[in-house]
């Protein structure tokens, strides 16, 4: 009688063993099977980390400081991409130099060009300067995007787009999930809408006020917040100035009173140093991307900190607000 309770005890306690054996391998299991998403760059991340909340595990493989026409393609960046089940570019050639070998190197099929896990978040983009002509002549006219500037993501309403199509790409995955992805994709536009309307009125009283930039990298947000570049440091697009050009861009800047440059962090300053030096300007370094500057880590801060950066330059500067009103 002693044994059999004794064997019955032993089995229950095998029981118990093997249950929580069970349980210890299914639980990284279940926490793994959040929707795996790789981006091109951190803005396109963060966006995908709204819309996807705690659905998703996001990986950004460029960072806000690093250019984004050049990437390493690193192995690491592979193994991430060949366990992705959904990729986010931003397109139109940006990450032409490095996008490319990664996903071949990747050899996941799904998240190819044309697969369930493949987002191109540049789809229905309203673009801007968008060349004509034979690309390959295009090509020797410097750093030129044959499809349209691919800075899209610093106009803010374009966020709106990006993250409907982040969003049409989470479904494809787990359409399960689509009425909490609708809810995170709607509260994501309306914090937008909130946003942009705050933006507005901050920069509204500077607008058509001419500043000069390093690079070609921000017409979306020159034509959504009203101020003007007048000219860049580069004389093409990716193409470092001379002497003589810098003596230029000097002498139209004093003749036009234009006292700002902005430039990216991942530029050289020393060019944009001695043109402001010249000129009295004031050269302000913005985030081109959420995490270019301290602070910006999210797409919400990136605006927050561009604008307030400008906004600050043009009171040191002395530039007159107008009066603004709705």
């Amino acid at each position: 009688m002693k044994g059999k309770k004794m064997t019955r005890k032993n089995l229950f306690e095998i029981l118990l063993v093997q249950m929580f054996v069970i349980f210890v391998a299914i639980a990284p299991t279940q926490a793994a099977k959040k929707i795996r998403v790789v981006t091109s760059l951190p803005d396109l991340a963060d966006i995908a980390k709204q819309i996807g909340g705690d659905k998703v595990d996001v990986f950004a493989i460029a960072k806000g400081y690093q250019d984004p026409h050049f990437v390493d393609a690193k192995p690491s960046y592979m193994i991430k991409l060949k366990k992705a089940d959904l990729f986010v570019q931003v397109g139109l050639d940006l990450e032409i130099g490095w996008v490319p070998p990664l996903l071949e190197g990747a050899r996941n099929k799904k998240i190819l060009w044309g697969g369930d896990g493949f987002v191109d978040a540049s789809k229905n983009m309203d673009l801007l300067q968008v060349p004509r002509g034979d690309p390959s002549k295009l090509r020797a006219k410097g750093d030129i995007h044959i499809f349209g500037n691919p800075h899209y993501w610093l106009d803010p309403l374009n966020g709106k787009i990006i993250a409907q199509n982040i969003f049409e790409g989470l479904i494809k995955i787990a359409p399960e999930n689509e009425i909490y992805f609708k809810q995170n994709l709607e509260a994501f536009i309306r914090k937008i809408n909130d946003a942009h309307q705050h933006w507005q009125a901050l920069m509204a009283p500077y607008r058509g006020t001419e500043i000069y930039a390093y690079h070609n990298s921000w017409p979306y947000f020159e034509q959504r917040f009203g101020f003007k570049i007048a000219g860049f440091i580069e004389p093409k697009p990716g193409i470092s100035p001379s002497p003589k050009y810098i003596a230029k861009v000097i002498n139209e800047m004093k003749n036009k009173n234009i006292k700002i440059i902005i430039i990216e962090p991942y530029y050289p300053p020393k060019s944009a140093e001695l043109v402001a030096k010249n000129t009295g300007a004031v050269l302000v370094e913005l985030a081109p991307e959420v995490g270019g500057q301290p602070g910006v880590d999210d797409y919400f801060k990136l605006f927050d900190t561009n604008i307030n950066k400008l906004i600050e330059a043009f009171k040191e500067v002395g530039v007159e607000p107008k009066p603004f009103s709705n």
